[in-house]
């Protein structure tokens, strides 16, 4: 792979990956502006994911683990995979009802940023990465290529569609959760 290519690849993982983390650090810890689990949990309980609480742990969690996989270049379809998952829960759950465009609260950002993660699997995460580092050095590895970027999708799709088919409106929850919508997009 030629140093622009993989230069390119290595400035998308970082910038997106660590966004990612950044999303994560949101939900778990309040860091950067965000409400931690309690307060993500009660915006996501009113989104019908019960408990709150836990569903906030694991999608920061996620995000967290999957955008530095992502941005190390490291076990890269699964840093995909996940990326993905979460962003069609954000679609599904908290954006499709607004229309495409972010600034009315849309799909816009989390449709782009799945978008990037699944070019990354199908593309790979180029020469700058750590799978390429360790293909290089065991021939037997390697996690890149249309197979490994369609399982990535694939399975991340399918996870974020479960996801949102375990969910459960509770008008009650949603009028306590103490978090609006437009505090969540600064979150999500």
């Amino acid at each position: 792979m030629d140093v622009a290519t993989s230069t390119a690849l290595l400035l998308l993982r970082v910038v997106v990956g660590l966004l990612f983390v950044g999303h994560g650090t949101q939900k778990l810890f309040g860091w950067f502006g965000g409400h931690g689990p309690e307060g993500t949990g009660g915006f996501l309980a009113s989104l019908g994911y019960h408990p709150g609480k836990h569903h906030a742990v694991l999608a920061g969690l996620t995000e967290a683990g999957a955008g530095l996989l992502f941005a190390l270049g490291l076990l890269t379809p699964f840093a995909v995979a996940g990326l993905i998952g979460v962003m069609v829960n954000a679609i599904g759950s908290a954006h499709w009802k607004n229309g495409l465009w972010v600034t009315d609260g849309g799909f816009e950002y989390p449709l782009v940023t799945a978008v990037i993660a699944a070019a990354i699997g199908l593309a790979g995460p180029g020469g700058y990465s750590i799978d390429h580092a360790i293909q290089r050095s065991a021939s037997s590895w390697h996690l890149w290529g249309g197979g490994w970027g369609v399982f990535a999708i694939a399975v991340g799709m399918a996870s974020g569609v479960g996801m949102l088919a375990t969910r459960r409106t509770a008008p009650t929850v949603a009028a306590s959760a103490g978090e609006t919508e437009a505090e969540h997009r600064r979150v999500a």
